[in-house]
Formats: structure tokens, sequence, C-alpha cells
């Protein structure tokens, strides 16, 4: 299975940049990556006005859009993220990261940049496994949970990669 981690944090917490940010810090090292993304609130839109948007607009059960480089699928069918990582499993990726899914079992990395936000870490299911917070809100983490700097991407990267591998050893893989 491929292994994956999960980041939650609220609204403007800073989900999309870091995981962003790791993909492309990832894909320096020859690790490949797939993202899933979760939209709770069913926010997302293909750009208005295209051709996959009125399609869907108008009530396809699937849209497929395909290009030179790459395509993409539109599904009107409910998946969980567990679901969505098992089709994931043909691909040759090397990691999942998941942005959202907060009340998911999975691990997970808690993410926030004010002492407001930082009460995500008790809104979910489980301890995160760490928190990326600005140095400032030192008083917001619990002292046992590893602790890393927004911008401190190769740590983060780091942490994952060690992370998934202890866990692969744990799980007898």
């Amino acid at each position: 299975m491929i292994p994956f981690i999960g980041f939650a944090g609220f609204s403007d917490s800073g989900k999309t940049t870091l995981i962003s940010r790791l993909v492309k810090h990832y894909q320096n090292q020859g690790i490949r990556v797939g993202v899933i993304k979760h939209d709770a609130h069913g926010h997302y839109k293909e750009a208005a006005g295209s051709d996959s948007s009125q399609y869907i607009h108008a009530g396809a059960s699937a849209a497929v859009v395909v290009s030179p480089e790459s395509y993409i699928v539109y599904r009107r069918e409910p998946h969980t993220l567990e679901q969505m990582v098992e089709k994931l499993q043909s691909e040759a990726l090397d990691l999942i990261l998941v942005e959202g899914f907060k009340q998911g079992k999975h691990d997970q990395i808690a993410l926030f940049r004010s002492e407001e936000q930082a009460n995500i870490i008790n809104q979910l299911p489980r301890e995160p496994v760490a928190i990326v917070a600005p140095m400032e809100l030192t008083g917001c983490c619990p002292d046992f949970v590893p602790r890393f700097a927004p911008d401190d991407i190769a740590s983060i990267a780091e942490f994952i990669l060690l992370h998934i591998k202890f866990n692969a050893r744990e799980d007898g893989c």
C-alpha cells in the first residue's frame, strides 16, 4: 500500500502552501507524490464557463478532459479517503499527501498560524504526529509532539519519510 499522511488545519492555516512546497521538494529528490484534497463543503468548481463545467452543471455523471500531457476526471460518486488511496494503488507513487479529512483516523500533521487555529489539535480524533506552526506559538503545542516551523520544508519532509518508514516496520511491511 502506498503510504499516506494527512495535513489538518482550519481554512488559511497554510495546508495547500505547505503541501505544494513538499511536493516540489520530494520531486527534486525523485520521490513521486500524489495528493488527495478533501472538499468537505463541495466548494470545488471547474473553471466557470469551461466545457467541462458545463457538462458537470448539466448533470453528467462523469466528465473527462484529456490534453497532451494529462487528463482530469470528474465523477459524481462519493468516496472515502481509504477508497481514494486504494484507487491510487496502481499509480507508481512513493507517497500520498492528504489535505483535510480532519476526522480521519490516519496519521495527521496539524497546522496553525494563530492561537485560535491551534484548537485544531483538540478537534482531531487522535493526537497529531507533528505540528507545523510559527515558533512564537510554542505555548499552544504539546511538549511531546514534534514541531516544525512552516518554512522548514527539508525537516518536515525528512520527518514524514522517517515516520512512514518507522510505521512500515511496525506494520511488518
